[in-house]
């Protein structure tokens, strides 16, 4: 009996130990095809995000003619770092490019054309102009003011040559080539040290008896004497003589001198739609007319790779994990500057009224609030001044959000002066210029160039912090911008061939006024919409 007992007790143990081993090894196959699903699954995401082709060319909009490695950023920044863009330039645009490309290459410095040019530009010879030139027309840009004012200005020259078939040469003796690549293959967008009127730039103003305002306004100038070279004075004291250079009767004037010389430190690119010639020419290189400084940027300007380094650095330290970014750039125009509260209150009151920051939880919500999944959301602080960047991180520290979203806040520099032209300070800005463009979001100030730059660069609508007055914070406290272009600060009074004091935001529908200026200033907008 025992013997029976023991045999029925191994049949059982026997029974349940394969029984075991069929449901381990079903549970293995499962897993296995699941693994292998999942493995299957991640080789063919992987294989179908690298089967995409990288933009690398931006749509056409750049040329295959560099050495990758020589400028990181030309090739890299769009497909790595920004999500694809909606924004494709036009044919006429790529072909435009392509033909300056050709004309800089045969007319550039060291060219033989370039020698003619320039062999007796240094001499008063009136006759300069009828006599010596050969095909090639310059303009040359004369590095002024703060670097945002230099990267619109000089985008706003660029569209002009463009326009005109001149070839832009760049002021090198501020610390352009510290920051920039070289943007034209095979060839230099840098003026010469040796160049014949290097020595004098520096000094022309409004005074100087080739202004080309100030010859206007005295009427020295006319059609039968050319001289060899002009200055446009196209700052923010510039008189309208100044700034009607760009309309059809002074072009055709214009046209005929072999050298302009530029000192800009606004975004005139508005204006140039005013000449009807211009326009339709613009039209056809622009049909979405808010991407101008957009595709321009990403054309021109590839941050050296000492730039660039720091941008990649702080993007993949700071804003690469996060499920959302934002960007905050505080400029104060205030005799007294650095860090104000009522600018402070601006800024919270913004971000949070348009939910771009998360209000802080009440003591119910934080007991109610448990279920929803949090979001890191990182936040990009540009700023001279410190503070600001610090009180929003302690105010998410001190208390948590109502959402539940953790929110990271982080500021790259801080150095409480701008120091213009310290070839450090200035790398630094453009990497923050660049850091903001990458965000998913921004809130810049109203009237800042740097803030113009990073937003338009990274194709973002953004919100406009309003110029607080009397320290009061405004209310609103901001208002989202319905164009990305930049705004012409101090644009002309009148369009061309319209009376003085009319309306220069009246003259053509798609040139309107600025959204955070207060009637004020001039900005390309895609609708026909009224003022806003």
């Amino acid at each position: 009996m025992k013997v029976l007992w023991d045999l029925s007790m191994k049949m059982k143990l026997t029974i349940t130990v394969l029984t075991c081993l069929v449901l381990w090894s079903v549970m293995l196959v499962s897993f296995s095809n699941l693994f292998k699903g999942h493995l299957l699954g991640a080789i063919v995401n992987d294989s179908n995000d690298s089967d995409k082709p990288r933009d690398k060319l931006l749509g056409g909009l750049l040329t295959a003619d560099f050495d990758e490695d020589s400028c990181v950023s030309r090739y890299h920044q769009s497909s790595l770092y920004r999500k694809p863009s909606p924004y494709k330039p036009s044919e006429y645009l790529i072909s435009k490019l392509r033909s300056y490309e050709k004309l800089h290459k045969r007319c550039g410095p060291d060219t033989e054309a370039y020698k003619e040019a320039t062999k007796n530009l240094g001499h008063d010879d009136e006759n300069y102009a009828n006599k010596s030139v050969g095909e090639c027309r310059y303009i040359v840009w004369v590095a002024v003011y703060g670097l945002g004012n230099r990267i619109l200005t000089l985008a706003s020259v660029f569209l002009y040559a463009l326009l005109t078939e001149r070839v832009v040469l760049v002021d090198q003796s501020k610390d352009i080539s510290d920051l920039f690549c070289e943007p034209f293959p095979g060839t230099s967008w840098l003026l010469p040290h040796d160049f014949p009127l290097m020595n004098q730039i520096d000094g022309y103003d409004k005074g100087y008896s080739r202004c080309y305002g100030t010859m206007l306004k005295n009427q020295t100038i006319n059609s039968t004497s050319i001289p060899p070279h002009l200055y446009l004075h196209i700052l923010h004291d510039s008189r309208d003589e100044d700034k009607m250079f760009f309309c059809q009767k002074d072009q055709t004037m214009i046209n005929k001198v072999p050298w302009l010389i530029v000192k800009a430190n606004v975004y005139f690119i508005p204006s140039l739609w005013f000449n009807p010639t211009f326009q339709t020419e613009l039209t056809k290189l622009f049909p979405k007319k808010e991407t101008v400084f957009y595709h321009l940027a990403r054309y021109l300007f590839h941050p050296t790779n000492q730039v660039w380094g720091m941008v990649t650095r702080s993007y993949d330290a700071y804003l690469s994990r996060a499920d959302e970014t934002l960007g905050i750039q505080v400029r104060v125009f205030s005799r007294r500057a650095g860090y104000l509260q009522h600018v402070m209150n601006q800024i919270v009151s913004c971000t949070q009224r348009e939910k771009l920051l998360p209000e802080l939880a009440t003591l119910e919500s934080q007991v109610t609030n448990t279920s929803r999944s949090k979001k890191l959301k990182a936040v990009l602080v540009t700023s001279l001044y410190p503070e600001y960047s610090s009180n929003l991180k302690n105010m998410y520290w001190e208390r948590p959000t109502a959402t539940g979203d953790i929110i990271q806040v982080y500021q790259p520099s801080g150095e409480r002066f701008q120091q213009t032209d310290k070839k450090l300070h200035d790398q630094k800005a453009l990497a923050e210029m660049y850091l903001l463009s990458l965000t998913d979001n921004i809130v810049t100030s109203a009237r800042s160039t740097f803030g113009y730059v990073a937003y338009s660069l990274g194709g973002l609508r953004p919100w406009l912090l309003y110029q607080p007055m009397r320290g009061k914070t405004p209310d609103p406290p901001c208002v989202r911008a319905v164009s990305m272009e930049p705004c012409f600060l101090t644009p002309p009074t009148h369009g061309c061939g319209a009376k003085k004091r009319t309306n220069s935001a009246k003259v053509v529908p798609f040139v309107r006024h600025c959204e955070d200026l207060w009637h004020d200033g001039l900005k390309l907008f895609d609708d026909n919409r009224d003022e806003l």
